[in-house]
């Protein structure tokens, strides 16, 4: 079984490049901004900072550019909270060393899509729209207009955890990234099992051209 994420009306590498760079300088929006969304575009500010570095680019520079990316990344996104909201109601069936592989696993499994698929990025036009907060958990909502002028709504969903927002769940024109993996991982473990699961994660995170776990995809309008 291969993972897609259908539904959706653009490319898994145009989720991947908006998630880095909502931050865009002089956007119309940026107003509404709340301490969420403050939070995000300071990651993204970073993210941005790393890929326009003439010292951190070219193919000589990969290595140090990517670790530096993934860094900001896991200073901004609960890849736990992630792990646990996409196994649902498996992950109460976990022992600890399995949640903790589960969560390693799929940390690695986002960070390749997520830096492979950020160097791409080419400058669309991202637009700041609303920023709505209840209690620990605020949705920030956004709009990537692409080079063909469609208009693409993302929101992004963080918990609070003492000062700081983190990232949980991406949704891109309504479909959660979160709820897309659960339903894949539950049919996974049904019909086979988590074992089963656990050896395409690793597939996937060694690079083998053939593993079926493939990173979400979109359909393309």
């Amino acid at each position: 079984m291969s993972l897609t994420y259908s539904g959706v009306g653009c490319r898994w590498k145009t989720l991947i490049v908006v998630t880095t760079v909502v931050a865009a300088l002089g956007i119309p929006g940026v107003g509404l901004a709340g301490p969420a969304t403050d939070q995000v575009k300071g990651t993204v500010d970073q993210v941005l900072k790393i890929l326009t570095d003439p010292a951190l680019k070219g193919e000589r520079k990969t290595k140090e550019r990517r670790a530096k990316l993934r860094q900001t990344v896991l200073e901004r996104f609960d890849f736990s909270e992630m792990s646990k909201r996409a196994m649902g109601r498996y992950w109460s069936e976990r022992t600890p060393e399995e949640r903790s592989e589960f969560v390693g696993l799929f940390t690695d499994l986002l960070e390749r899509a997520y830096v492979d698929r950020v160097e791409g990025y080419t400058g669309e036009q991202i637009l700041y729209l609303e920023e709505t907060t209840d209690g620990d958990y605020s949705e920030v909502r956004t709009k990537i207009v692409t080079k063909r002028n469609q208009e693409i709504p993302i929101a992004y969903r963080l918990q609070r955890t003492d000062s700081k927002w983190a990232v949980y769940d991406i949704v891109v024109e309504g479909v959660s990234l979160v709820n897309n993996y659960r339903t894949q991982f539950s049919k996974i473990i049904r019909t086979s099992s988590y074992q089963d699961l656990v050896k395409k994660m690793q597939a996937k995170v060694e690079g083998e051209e053939r593993a079926e776990l493939d990173a979400p995809k979109a359909k393309v309008r």
